[in-house]
């Protein structure tokens, strides 16, 4: 008779339980509960919409859950919790949208996970309130040293410093809206093999999705399929912040299939990051330049992406650094503009395309840049450039190559160069045009210019 009531009781829970969600992803997610055995929070003592501070009876559930090897249910609710540390084996599902954990202050932190593995956090709300996070940390949630950590479907807003901070983790971050964050809204720092794919992170003050490493090193995160929007330069500069996805120091990152829109600078921003993939991504009516690799990088493949505003299209820069070799093609550039958001510097705003060394630039289109469509070399910094098969349309001056003592070779070949309005192919000395057409002209032993199709 015993055993009999106990299959009622379990079927009256799970029957209960159910009733909590609504919607099909609401479904999904109680189904990876129940597979896993899960425990009810509130069968702990932890109660959703309570008035009083719930962070010693989350952390009681939590640990109970662990121990028992059983998932964490929480229902819809808010639940006013703090400084909550997450153990190896901890599973936590809430409601998409109506799960809500709410920062308590008090100079803490919400989430906390270190030297820890499988860890995962699903269908949750973590709102930071605003409230001020202690010195200790720079992270609404952090995780260090996580051996496969799992976002699925969360929600992170309203933090006072970075809304997600990873340190040394692998595993998955997939399908969160982070927005609100008074510093970037995502930020790696030392991935050992992370996935950063099909999330929303808008409205943060000083950067997007940041991949980062303390030293150079290979990093391997992907980055694909998100939305950024909407990002600031809180702390200014010329570049260091503002970036929708910002990668630095981190080799082998793949970028791909993102839109970044409204950025104070760069929607994708590459420093330092060799071996790096921007391929595929939309980017829109960035603040700078809308696509940069630079600095001591070594090998840069960027591809098929569109950029439709923006002080500079797509640069590839920093010989003088080492930065080199890269193939950039098959790239959109559009609506380039002369004012950016600091006095211009170098070779200024205005331009479509700059590449400086070892690097292949074949079938991109550029149209109404106010400087230059192609900017190939700055001063000595040229070193085997190809540009074959670009359209330049409507441009200050179609290509500019350097023709400064000690550059290096440039082969010029079959693109097609109409309405410039200050020459088709010149060659410049730092700012100052020093030459007429080079089409079919052979003055600079350097330089191979033939075979481009020039119209008014």
């Amino acid at each position: 008779m015993t055993r009999n009531l106990s299959k009622l009781n379990r079927r009256a829970f799970l029957a209960g339980t159910a009733l909590c969600l609504s919607g099909t992803v609401a479904t999904a997610q109680m189904k990876v509960a129940d597979l896993r055995g899960s425990i009810d929070s509130e069968d702990l003592g932890l109660l959703p919409n309570a008035a009083d501070d719930q962070t010693a009876q989350f952390q009681n559930a939590v640990n109970r859950a662990v121990e028992r090897g059983r998932a964490l249910f929480l229902p819809a609710g808010t639940y006013p919790v703090a400084n909550l540390r997450l153990p190896s084996g901890t599973l936590i599902v809430g409601v998409p949208g109506r799960t809500r954990l709410v920062y308590q202050g008090g100079g803490g932190q919400l989430i906390r996970a270190e030297d820890v593995a499988n860890v995962g956090l699903t269908g949750i709300t973590f709102d930071g309130a605003n409230r001020s996070i202690g010195d200790f940390t720079e992270g609404l949630l952090h995780f260090i040293n996580v051996k496969n950590v799992t976002l699925d479907n969360c929600e992170i807003t309203g933090s006072s410093k970075m809304g997600l901070l990873l340190d040394r983790c692998s595993g998955r971050v997939e399908n969160c809206r982070i927005s609100g964050a008074a510093e970037a809204g995502l930020r790696s720092n030392e991935a050992n093999g992370l996935a950063i794919t099909g999330n929303t992170v808008t409205d943060c003050a000083n950067g997007g999705i940041w991949v980062h490493r303390w030293r150079e090193g290979e990093d391997g995160t992907i980055v694909s399929g998100n939305r950024v929007e909407r990002i600031g330069a809180r702390y200014g500069g010329t570049g260091q912040f503002g970036n929708g996805i910002n990668v630095f120091r981190a080799h082998g990152v793949m970028v791909s299939n993102n839109r970044v829109a409204d950025c104070a600078f760069s929607a994708i921003r590459s420093n330092a990051g060799s071996n790096v993939q921007i391929i595929g991504n939309s980017c829109l009516r960035s603040g700078e330049t809308a696509i940069y690799s630079e600095f001591g990088f070594q090998g840069a493949v960027i591809a098929n992406n569109i950029v439709d505003g923006g002080t500079i299209g797509i640069s590839i820069a920093n010989f003088m650094d080492g930065g080199r070799m890269a193939v950039c093609s098959g790239n959109l550039i559009r609506n380039i503009k002369k004012e950016g958001p600091y006095p211009p510097e170098v070779a200024g705003f205005g331009i479509g395309i700059a590449v400086e060394a070892d690097t292949t630039l074949t079938g991109n289109v550029v149209e109404g840049a106010p400087k230059f469509g192609l900017m190939l070399g700055w001063g000595p910094y040229m070193r085997n450039i190809a540009a074959s098969q670009n359209v330049v349309r409507d441009c200050g001056t179609g290509i500019a190559v350097t023709v400064v003592d000690g550059a290096g070779a440039a082969v010029i070949t079959n693109n097609i160069v109409q309405g410039s309005q200050q020459g088709a192919i010149n060659g410049y000395r730092w700012l100052e045009k020093a030459t007429g057409e080079l089409n079919n002209v052979s003055e600079f032993d350097n330089l191979t210019v033939h075979g481009n199709q020039i119209a008014a």
